[in-house]
């Protein structure tokens, strides 16, 4: 994808250089920054397409570079940790991630990554076509990632958006987990359903109570549904 940027962070100046060789390779452009000071200057200056970003780093650590990019940015972040814990992927993904790989990894499955979240994160950006919802006091525009509730903007990071647009755009309609972690995520979770529940939660967290015509509903056994009452 010719012009697209993909900003590196990891205090491994090896795992930068052999990322950078298969992400150039791919036809990206690299920007490279080896602790998290350093990698939000180089995201205000490069203003890259994705961020592969690694957990452990000195100055600033993932979590604190995910939090500060969030606060101004929905671009695509990839975490890259040596922790296998369900914590730090749920913790990753709550922040606002879009995806984790966990050390060791081959490179060719994060260039995979990438293109994958690259993939899911452009029709977004580039539909001529609206992608709307609307009930009551509640509208939900994918084109421009925007939720607004009772006419206020809400910041909601994309995955939440990604998430409340799938179940609002099929009212009435019961997702299992696993259907929305395939559906929704686009990759293997290992089965790790609280994913889902966890964004749930933040979701309910700016929704509840807003209207009673709809609601974000627990199926117990099943998942969950966007309810819609007549």
């Amino acid at each position: 994808m010719a012009n697209t940027k993909i900003l590196i962070v990891d205090d491994d100046t090896n795992i930068c250089e052999l990322l950078r060789l298969y992400v150039e390779k791919e036809g990206y452009d690299v920007a490279l920054a080896y602790d998290g000071g350093k990698a939000l200057e180089a995201f205000e200056k490069e203003q890259p397409d994705l961020v592969l970003l690694d957990i452990m780093l000195p100055v600033l650590d993932g979590w604190q570079v995910c939090r500060e990019i969030r606060k101004k940015a929905s671009t695509p972040i990839i975490m890259l940790t040596a922790k296998g814990e369900t914590f730090d992927k749920i913790l990753g993904l709550e922040l606002g991630a879009d995806d984790y790989v966990v050390k060791p990894f081959e490179a060719k499955e994060v260039v995979a990554r990438i293109k994958a979240v690259l993939r899911r994160a452009a029709p977004a950006e580039t539909a001529s076509d609206s992608k709307e919802v609307h009930f009551d006091k509640l509208s939900i525009n994918m084109t421009n990632y925007e939720l607004k509730v009772d006419g206020k903007q809400i910041d909601v990071p994309p995955k939440e958006m990604e998430l409340i647009y799938h179940l609002a755009s099929n009212p009435n309609r019961v997702y299992t987990r696993d259907q929305l972690l395939d559906e929704v995520w686009g990759f293997d979770y290992y089965g790790d359903s609280r994913t889902v529940d966890v964004h749930v939660k933040r979701l309910r967290e700016k929704l509840e109570g807003v209207s009673d015509k709809w609601s974000l509903k627990t199926v117990w056994g099943v998942g969950y549904k966007f309810e819609v009452r007549e």
